[in-house]
């Protein structure tokens, strides 16, 4: 499908009125990953790289890139210590050439809710009800769906820093070698720094923006390196179902590594109107038929264009 088409405009549109009626109207923000900052920097892939996918930035010494990170909810002032403010995401794009990119969105949960959009819809509605104090209504949504509450129920403490959390892409895709063998991973991202979060008594303690801030401070005294890995599917795995996690076992290949040099003005109109896509559409790498790739990229397509007309 050609990119700036919507293939389903009506489920587009009712996922957009369920993030406008759980969180509320913020023109020109995001529905959801409202508040969020973005930095620069460059990707060199691994030697591995250019054997998996024949993708262009696999095999060039390096590559532009611009990443987001963001506190989730709709809400763009969410303080950053919030336990609402989950997941934390990071949305990393690779600048091919001046009008080609290819991007990786990423949240700091393993897996998501539901398999499709329509269950997303459904789980939306689930949160809003429970919100207006009617508590049964996400019950027996989670009691039906053990991802969904797997999900839920999944630990979220709060990370010392944006640069001190791990990130997992949330749909697998097809990686293709220059070859034409093609086989199927989900992009995993980790500091290589560690992981580091926060008690519950430090985090309550920081200020509402401490991760924003924190980000610039660090920049200033050195780069931030990420690592980023594909974790392989085994013939067992589903590879077009994101709310089954696959074994920790599977193997990891190494896809190259991030380095972020600098935190930069999001609200220049050349960032302010990026609209990032969860759909590769870069030859050699390509979905893997998860049906909630299509419907995040008609979302994120809808409310991409509402939020530029809001600017």
């Amino acid at each position: 499908m050609p990119t700036g088409t919507i293939a389903n405009p009506a489920l587009a549109q009712e996922l957009l009125e369920a993030f406008d009626a759980l969180f509320g109207l913020h023109p020109g923000f995001r529905p959801a990953h409202a508040k969020g900052m973005m930095c620069s920097g460059t990707f060199t892939p691994s030697s591995q790289a250019a054997q998996l996918t024949r993708a262009p930035h696999a095999s060039r010494p390096s590559t532009p890139v611009t990443v987001r990170y963001s506190d989730g909810t709709g809400v763009p002032n969410i303080p950053d210590n919030d336990p609402q403010s989950f997941p934390k995401g990071m949305a990393t794009r690779f600048h091919l050439d001046e009008h080609a990119h290819t991007d990786i969105i990423a949240h700091s949960i393993n897996g998501f809710p539901v398999r499709t959009g329509e269950e997303f819809l459904e789980f939306l509605h689930a949160v809003a009800a429970f919100v207006k104090g009617q508590r049964e209504a996400l019950g027996a949504f989670l009691a039906s769906h053990p991802s969904a509450k797997r999900f839920v129920d999944a630990p979220k403490p709060i990370p010392t820093s944006f640069a001190r959390e791990a990130f997992f892409a949330i749909t697998s895709f097809k990686f293709t070698s220059p070859g034409g063998v093609s086989r199927h991973g989900r992009f995993r991202i980790r500091p290589q720094a560690g992981t580091e979060y926060l008690s519950e008594k430090d985090a309550v303690a920081k200020p509402a923006n401490f991760l924003f801030e924190e980000i610039g401070q660090r920049l200033a005294k050195e780069p931030i390196k990420l690592g980023v890995f594909v974790q392989m599917a085994e013939a067992s795995d589903d590879v077009a179902d994101a709310s089954v996690t696959w074994p920790e076992s599977r193997t990891e290949i190494p896809f190259g590594a991030i380095t972020l040099t600098a935190r930069v003005d999001d609200q220049l109109p050349e960032r302010r109107k990026i609209i990032f896509d969860p759909i590769p559409r870069v030859d050699g790498i390509d979905s893997s038929g998860d049906p909630l790739t299509q419907a995040r990229s008609d979302l994120y397509l809808l409310s991409g264009r509402r939020r530029r007309a809001a600017q």
